[in-house]
């Protein structure tokens, strides 16, 4: 078995080395009116339908000084020669909307190309920015934004790995006592990674993957490959521990919690690959790549680890640190046996308690607000936020993130009806400047350029696109014959953000669904799932209001490091909930799996419940606490807003699902319900398949007996 896990690991990398794909990110959005702009420009102005990079300059005098004047114009010229760069605009020859501020020190040049963000390549952006640095100094500052400067700014967060595998190591030491029994976790994972990576540059040839999956495919993977395999080597030392030999220490922690992981597995990968409901060609990459690492790791754990346990036997506890060897067999006798003792003595009491803490935190996020964080967001050592600042400063935040009206003409070369709509425009509250109609060379399409007043993540820029879509542009071209779409950075964030509220609720429902059937067969009970169910969604909901009051609301904003206050990205809602779902779910299957199995061997609730929690508590915290460190390192380690808000939500989830849910709320519950747990109608039970995590008690039975029957058969016999 170890040597057909390392054959894959070797065929598989030296394939997708060979056969890789390249990176992609479509972030087109069907169904929307961006969208119709964008596919309008791509068939009759397809030198318009590029996205654009501005030059932004400030002068110490003016930039109207001869000298500058030359400077700056020199420098536009050289920006024209660059591949994809179809037009530049020039600030002392610009028509409608100012170019140059009122004070005459700041003006910017719109740099217009014929591709996406995401298809200029990175070595011409960087040719952009090497002119600028050269024509920079001596009384002229020069920066760039834009999308196009954006999206090459972003750089997907590398080396997060290794501070997860290093968190995990020292837990792992902390858990165990053991180095040897820490490195099992690690080796599974580390297979689990390497061997995903490979089938997600495989994957790129056929879906679209963007650049930043590898690493979160890689942060799932650590996560989810080293607590499974933890699970499976806490339950093989507690087997040992308690006398039984390595054989029957692994037939019996893989019968047992490896039948956890492979179900934990296919509820998180079935949560993963639900983002396909989105319907969004941005996420099929994320999905599938999250969901291989899932799969690669489960196999792992239930094929690879118990190979390599099978070499290891009972030397697992050799190499161990002194005062921290763990007895595996004593958990019922330790703290979390206590513990729940206490909460299941007074159940009422820190039910209401832990509840009221969900609702204080959970609170928040009844006043989401969803949305794409822009450029006034960026540390302040990048040019696009330096540029951002240049923008707000001489013609105000709306500059930042121009509407872009693209118009289909009756008539040919006919702009007498935009000329009317671009007056009426002017005159409309919440707009700054609008450009004159640009007609295609074949005159049946036209383009305006609108600013707003207010920033591209602003509310009151929500509201001005949907009162020019619903309002002001209808009325103004009625019965004129003209279709106006209404396209651009901040209406693009609007419909983003739609789309994403639009769809979410079928995801969840959906997941919701999937996890409540699979619940109630491995269970056998109806109370249980729903149960289940809903504590997983007060940990998300927590972990939704946490990021609502620091990102959108701004409290506690500089302990996490970020500059100012803004709207929730549009995508992170639906990113956060699969995997936390799927995550949250793991640990309440380990636990409840616990308290079953000892459930049917005794029949008594409370009983089951303490020894539940004491047999899973330390682990889980373990666990956690791997999670917890893995993508705090997200929020401290980068400097990207979207990975800060991503990494922080992953953590507060985890860190209150393990600690309130798991340990206060759950065993409270439990207790108060009672047998009503394990309640499921008769007629329901014949209907739904026979399927457990955990092996009941006689089946474990069975599975010792058969060990030993097979010893007997091959033991010489004796006199």
């Amino acid at each position: 078995m170890v040597g057909i896990w390392v054959l894959a690991l070797v065929g598989i990398s030296v394939l997708g080395n060979l056969a890789r794909g390249d990176y992609e990110s479509d972030f087109s959005l069907p169904g929307t009116e961006s969208q119709r702009v964008f596919d309008l420009l791509e068939h009759r102005f397809p030198a318009r339908s590029g996205d654009t990079a501005e030059v932004v300059f400030k002068a110490d005098e003016s930039v109207n000084d001869a000298a500058v004047r030359q400077r700056i114009q020199a420098l536009l010229g050289q920006v024209r020669t660059l591949p994809h760069v179809v037009q530049v605009s020039d600030p002392y020859t610009a028509q409608g909307a100012p170019a140059i501020s009122r004070d005459g020190r700041i003006a910017f040049a719109e740099v217009q190309f014929d591709v996406k963000s995401g298809d200029v390549p990175k070595a011409v952006v960087d040719r952009l920015e090497a002119f600028g640095d050269a024509a920079d100094g001596k009384g002229l500052h020069i920066e760039f934004g834009g999308n196009v400067i954006q999206f090459s700014e972003f750089e997907p967060p590398g080396g997060a790995e290794f501070v997860g595998l290093l968190a995990a190591v020292i837990i792992l030491l902390i858990t165990f006592g053991s180095l040897l029994a820490m490195g099992l976790p690690i080796m599974t994972a580390l297979f689990g990674i390497a061997i995903s990576y490979a089938l997600i540059v495989l994957f790129a040839n056929i879906i679209s993957v963007p650049n930043f999956t590898p690493q979160l495919a890689s942060m799932i993977g650590i996560g989810v490959g080293v607590d499974y395999a933890l699970f499976i080597v806490t339950r093989y030392r507690q087997h040992l521990h308690e006398g039984k030999d390595p054989e029957e220490s692994t037939v019996l922690a893989i019968t047992t919690a490896g039948r956890a992981v492979l179900f934990a597995r296919t509820t998180l990968a079935i949560s993963l690959l639900g983002i396909l409901l989105m319907g969004f060609s941005f996420v099929q990459g994320i999905a599938v790549g999250g969901a291989s690492a899932v799969l690669v790791t489960m196999i792992a754990s239930i094929t690879l680890l118990p190979a390599v346990l099978g070499f290891v036997g009972r030397n697992i506890d050799r190499l161990h640190i002194p005062r921290l060897r763990r007895d595996e067999s004593a958990g019922r006798h330790g703290f979390w046996f206590r513990w729940s003792r206490i909460i299941q003595r007074r159940p009422v009491v820190p039910l209401v308690i832990g509840l009221m803490i969900m609702g204080l935190l959970i609170v928040p996020f009844f006043r989401l607000r969803l949305g794409v964080a822009d450029a006034g967001n960026n540390p302040e050592d990048r040019t696009s936020r330096r540029a951002y600042d240049l923008l707000s400063e001489g013609f105000g935040p709306g500059f930042n993130g121009p509407f872009l009206l693209a118009a289909e003409l009756p008539s040919k070369g006919d702009v007498s009806a935009l000329t009317q709509l671009g007056q009426k425009l002017s005159s409309t509250p919440g707009i700054a400047a609008v450009s004159p109609p640009i007609p295609n060379p074949q005159g049946d399409t036209a383009i305006m350029t609108v600013y707003p007043t207010t920033a591209p993540q602003d509310s009151a820029t929500s509201d001005l696109v949907k009162r020019l879509r619903d309002q002001v542009v209808p009325e103004a071209t009625r019965g004129t014959g003209v279709t106006v779409l209404v396209g651009g950075i901040a209406p693009n964030f609007s419909d983003f953000a739609a789309k994403i509220a639009s769809r979410l609720p079928i995801l969840i429902v959906v997941v919701l669904g999937l996890s409540f059937l699979l619940l109630m067969v491995v269970f056998r009970s109806l109370v249980v799932p729903v149960k289940a169910v809903i504590m997983n969604l007060l940990s998300i909901g927590a972990a939704y209001g946490v990021v609502v009051a620091i990102f959108q609301w701004g409290w506690f904003k500089g302990v996490v490091g970020i500059g100012k206050a803004g709207p929730i990205e549009a995508w992170a809602p639906m990113m956060l909930f699969t995997i936390l779902f799927g995550l949250s779910m793991d640990y309440e299957i380990f636990l409840l799996s616990r308290v079953r199995e000892d459930y049917l061997k005794n029949r008594d609730n409370g009983l089951a419940v303490a020894n539940g929690v004491a047999l899973t508590g330390r682990v889980i915290t373990a666990a956690a606490a791997i999670m917890v460190a893995v993508f705090l390192s997200f929020v401290l380690g980068f400097p990207d807003r979207s990975i800060k808000l991503f990494g922080l939500g992953l953590a507060v989830a985890i860190f209150v699902d393990a600690t309130l849910v798991r340990m206060v709320l759950v065993p409270a519950t439990m207790e108060l319900l009672g047998d009503v747990n394990w309640w499921l109608p008769r007629w329901l039970n014949r209907l739904i398949p026979k399927f457990s995590v955990e092996r009941e008690a006689d089946a474990i039975r069975e599975a010792e007996l058969a060990l030993a029957s097979e010893r007997l058969e091959t033991e010489p016999a004796r006199d």
